[in-house]
């Protein structure tokens, strides 16, 4: 739970006009408290501002594509962490990671941070979000088979029932509110175009326009206002599209248009420094970006220069074998789902984009996602796949983002590396502690990894090692963490990382970088790449000290020390590691933490070379799986 040295932490990391607009907001959430809490209305039980009583969904704005044929008719979705979605599917106050449920209690009194008694909010949120709706909604609208209105009405009606307006864990995220809002206006659409009952659209529509309103009044601001206010945005504007009232497509319009370049770099790297949430960002723009379009509203001039920008950034973050670099939070998050688990996010949204923008940023006639053939007709998707494809080049280097993306000559290694500022605003809410650290694939197989985001709301221990410098392939000094963890969305102290220079030569690239998260030691770290199979990496430290080289192996890949060099076997890969110093070191592995999907961790093995003094330099030569290797 938030404690008071918590709450203290977090006000130092506000502006004055930030604390004078949470007055506000508490004022506001006193009178809404005063109204709701007497008794347990339901959303969808009548209008609750007076002024919007006149609106209507009119569903054909969505402009989904009715004639589509390719569906499938999943019924369940996928919940994080790999629970079965048939043992939970009313269970709308499950804590998951606990047997214990949720209280049904006043949203703006539930606290739901660190609730290691019940379990993490983010995995009930999945549920909540109510992909399953749209997803049963547009089953009976592609099948007409009656059990899918029927299973879909059930779970309505449980769902409203179960979950009064302002009451419970449903209702404690402006953000979780307006994904659950845009799941409905497709549901509503989808319905629309059957014989669905009257009385079950009217109570669709009043949902969506009390949670609409409600977002009007809460969407993020100041140092909340990241990701969450780009898609409680787009929820306001879509539902103002739908009912053609022009103050929410403006208030939609104006705020996207005036984040775009606050939220992200000149280079189209997302400011979070987190590239799923650049994803989930671009998702929200581009769903945006389609209804303006397919209704005749002009898209303001800045939005397809950056998001062009943006989607060569995640392009570029993706390897030839589907494999991706990312660093930073990853919780899977998604807004549209019609298929019952998007299979990979980065490809759904570059192909999203690409049929908008002027360039393929993923081979579309390869892309099987059933999202985008409800979102534009096939003339439109065929349309799409005739422009020019964008193919990564072999070097990339995002100078002001801080990410730089290398290749092999023949695409089969990927290596990034970050030399990037911590994350986003004064919180750096999903950044982790991995200043100068890398990552690389061979043959789409992971050799060294990030370790991944595990957990976001319960079990801080946990959170804070998935952030932690010394489980990042990196270097850690005196043990110690590069930026400081004030709480599990929180830093306090930070690294400031600085690129020395970046040189693409014929024969090689060269990048060097430094940060200075251990003050008054500088950390210098100089990757120099072949192009072909070999990486070299040299580490600089300001002063000697005792530091720790770290390099983070998949559960199922080995390591075999010989002598001051190590063998690392990844599937049918393997590579070498030498080490040099002019010091004594120490090369061991040490059992650690790896999550690849959040939710869910194992244990892993981490390579660690241990030494006192000012740097030290690793050299990694990649073979292929047939070639007999030595230690020469």
């Amino acid at each position: 739970m938030a404690d008071l040295s918590w709450l203290i932490r977090r006000l130092k990391a506000m502006s004055i006009p930030e604390v004078v607009w949470r007055l506000k907001q508490r004022a506001i959430c006193r009178n809404e408290q005063k109204f709701f809490c007497e008794s347990k209305t339901s959303v969808i039980s009548g209008i609750f501002n007076p002024q919007l009583k006149g609106l209507t969904i009119d569903e054909k704005k969505l402009q989904l594509n009715t004639d589509n044929e390719d569906f499938r008719t999943a019924l369940s979705i996928p919940l994080l962490g790999n629970f079965n979605y048939s043992d939970y599917k009313k269970r709308w106050y499950a804590g998951f990671q606990t047997k214990n449920d949720w209280l049904l209690k006043f949203s703006y009194s539930l606290e739901y941070k660190q609730r290691d008694d019940i379990g993490d909010a983010r995995t009930n949120w999945e549920l909540n979000r109510h992909f399953q709706f749209a997803l049963l909604a547009k089953n009976y609208a592609a099948s007409h088979d009656k059990k899918y209105l029927d299973e879909f009405t059930e779970l309505f009606e449980d769902w409203n029932e179960e979950n009064p307006f302002l009451w419970g864990i449903s209702w404690t995220s402006v953000m979780e509110v307006a994904i659950r809002c845009s799941n409905w206006c497709y549901s509503y659409c989808f319905l629309k175009s059957t014989d669905a009952p009257k009385e079950l659209l009217d109570k669709l529509q009043t949902g969506i326009l009390n949670m609409t309103d409600y977002i009007t009044k809460h969407y993020s601001r100041y140092s909340s206002a990241n990701n969450h206010l780009i898609v409680e945005s787009y929820a306001i504007g879509q539902t103002g599209i739908l009912c053609a009232y022009q103050p929410w497509i403006k208030l939609a319009v104006d705020i996207l248009t005036r984040e775009l370049p606050l939220q992200n770099y000149s280079d189209g790297v997302n400011k979070e420094l987190a590239l799923h949430y650049q994803s989930f960002y671009m998702e929200a723009m581009g769903l945006m970006m389609r209804l303006l379009i397919k209704n005749e509203y002009s898209v303001p001039d800045t939005w397809s220069p950056m998001l062009e920008k943006m989607c060569v950034y995640v392009a570029d973050c993706m390897g030839d074998y589907g494999e991706s670099i990312v660093f930073g939070d990853d919780d899977e998050g998604k807004i549209l789902d019609l298929q019952g688990g998007i299979e990979n996010h980065y490809q759904y949204m570059l192909g999203l984009l690409s049929v908008m923008l002027d360039k393929q940023y993923t081979d579309l006639s390869k892309l099987n996602c059933e999202n985008l053939t409800w979102l534009f007709s096939e003339e439109e998707l065929s349309a799409a796949q005739q422009k020019p494809l964008y193919r990564s080049p072999f070097c990339a280097c995002y100078k002001d983002g801080g990410n730089t993306i290398l290749r092999s000559n023949d695409r089969k290694i990927l290596i990034g590396i970050d030399h990037a500022a911590l994350g986003f605003g004064s919180i750096a809410a999903h950044g982790h502690a991995d200043a100068l650290s890398f990552q690389m694939f061979v043959d789409g197989e992971p050799m060294f990894v990030d370790p991944g985001t595990y957990i976001y709301h319960c079990n801080l221990d946990s959170r804070n090692a998935f952030r932690k410098t010394e489980n990042h392939n990196t270097v850690t000094v005196d043990g110690k963490d590069q930026s400081e963890m004030l709480g599990a969305f929180l830093w306090g102290r930070r690294a400031e990382c600085k690129l020395i220079s970046y040189e693409n030569m014929t024969e090689k690239t060269l990048l060097v970088a430094e940060h200075d998260g251990y003050r008054p030691i500088i950390h210098r770290r100089t990757f120099e790449f072949d192009g072909n199979r070999k990486l070299c990496i040299k580490d600089e430290l300001s002063a000697a000290c005792n530091y720790t080289l770290t390099f983070m192996l998949l559960p199922n890949v080995t390591a075999k020390i010989e002598n001051n060099s190590v063998i690392v076997s990844a599937g049918v890969c393997t590579c070498k590691i030498e080490f040099e110093s002019r010091e004594n070191f120490d090369v061991s592995t040490r059992h650690t933490v790896y999550s690849e999907r959040y939710g869910v961790q194992n244990g892993t093995t981490a390579v660690s070379v241990r030494s006192h003094g000012i740097g030290m330099i690793s050299k990694i030569t990649v073979w292929e799986s047939t070639h007999e290797y030595s230690c020469n």
